[in-house]
């Protein structure tokens, strides 16, 4: 059972409800039921929902898979810390005024690279085992 990976996917969780929220509380101010309609703060809502719920389900596919084959404690919660401060970093600087921001690029970057890594890591794990 993978249940380090149950914290981080509970976690991740809360933070994906208040990022839905989010965007339900802004669709409520503007009146638009559908859509986006010309609202620049709806849009950044969603946008930041929608990051979230692109890349954190295939994030923690991958570490439950890693833990359920035997991958250490430690480097799960490292994992599972790296992606939660990611996700918390990226909504914080995506803005529709500016295209960078530190915050912005901390969160994804830091996404991707763990992706990446857990990726790796579970090809070699694989090949591992059947080799």
């Amino acid at each position: 059972m993978p249940t380090i990976t149950l914290l981080y996917a509970g976690l991740l969780g809360i933070l994906s409800l208040i990022l839905a929220a989010a965007v339900g509380r802004r669709r409520g101010a503007a009146g638009i039921s559908i859509g986006l309609g010309d609202d620049a703060e709806l849009l950044v809502a969603n946008r930041r929902h929608g990051n979230f719920v692109e890349f954190v389900p295939m994030a923690l596919i991958l570490m439950a898979l890693l833990e359920m084959n035997g991958v250490g404690a430690m480097t799960l919660h490292v994992f599972g810390l790296v992606l939660t401060v990611a996700r918390i970093c990226h909504p914080l600087g995506l803005h529709s005024d500016t295209m960078s921001t530190p915050l912005r690029a901390i969160g994804a970057g830091a996404t991707f690279l763990l992706t990446a890594v857990m990726s790796i890591w579970a090809v070699v794990a694989y090949l591992a085992a059947t080799v």
